[in-house]
């Protein structure tokens, strides 16, 4: 596993011991849960643009496969005073430097050295959701009129590649995700406008997720709470929720809306 920050390194890491697997991390400095090292065997820590010393230490445990996980923040490309040799010139194959062109350029590089990266959702099933509406609140009229109006938008916005969070007042875009992530993008929403709001996450059209698997969980909730929103909509089967009970009990002692709709 390549771990970067989020929920999503620790609960793969949760399933595949259930299935059996020994868990190998590479964890990306600055990114990486430090929890990550009371659950594995093996971890070593690696800065992000370090991807040819990532490699000699898959090969020299023995793996053939690994899987993406977790977020990387894609602004230490304008933060770093330097790159590495190999990482700027595996950037500069790109026809540009998002967040999946840059990591399909990486999923190329590794293939070519031998280690396949897999879709880490076979680790994930537990944790998507069918559509329906999980809280005790329902959304009112006006936040139901928030979420119509989003959706569609929130979709073209993660097909352009810009960002996957879309939130909404009164029909109108408050707030786009860019490259500060959903949480930071909550906390702007809450900063410019105050309570009140709706929240849209959605994955794009043809999402892979060996590249960026959009999630939900505790931590989105909580957010949520800090900066007033108060509903939570995403994508029903494509989207993972972390600890969901947590989440729902949280969501239900403040009187937030938390649903999944179909694509």
């Amino acid at each position: 596993m390549i771990a970067g920050s989020g929920d999503i390194p620790k609960q793969i890491l949760e399933q595949a011991e259930k299935q059996g697997y020994v868990c190998i991390v590479a964890a990306i400095r600055g990114e990486h849960d430090p929890s990550l090292l009371d659950d594995v065997e093996t971890l070593e820590w690696f800065e992000v643009d370090k991807v040819r010393e990532v490699v000699e230490f898959f090969k020299d445990q023995g793996i053939k496969e690994a899987v993406f996980t977790g977020k990387i923040d894609v602004r230490v490309l304008f933060t770093r005073k330097r790159l590495g040799k190999l990482a700027f010139n595996l950037l500069t194959r790109g026809k540009d430097w998002s967040p999946a062109t840059l990591i399909h350029t990486a999923i190329d590089y590794f293939s070519k050295q031998g280690i396949k990266i897999i879709d880490p959702t076979i680790f994930l099933s537990p944790y998507f959701c069918r559509d329906g509406v999980f809280t005790k609140i329902h959304p009112n009229k006006q936040e139901e009129e928030d979420i119509s109006f989003g959706w569609d938008k929130a979709k073209i916005l993660a097909d352009l590649d810009i960002g996957q969070t879309l939130i909404v007042k009164n029909k109108i875009v408050v707030a786009v995700e860019g490259a500060e992530g959903t949480n930071e993008t909550i906390r702007r929403a809450g900063d410019l406008i105050g309570d009140g709001f709706v929240v849209i996450k959605r994955t794009r059209t043809h999402q892979d997720p060996r590249i960026d698997l959009p999630a939900v969980g505790l931590e989105t909730v909580r957010r949520l709470i800090q900066a007033g929103g108060k509903v939570l909509c995403f994508e029903a089967d494509n989207m993972p929720f972390f600890q969901k009970d947590e989440a729902l009990e949280l969501a239900d002692m403040n009187t937030i809306s938390i649903l999944a709709r179909h694509s």
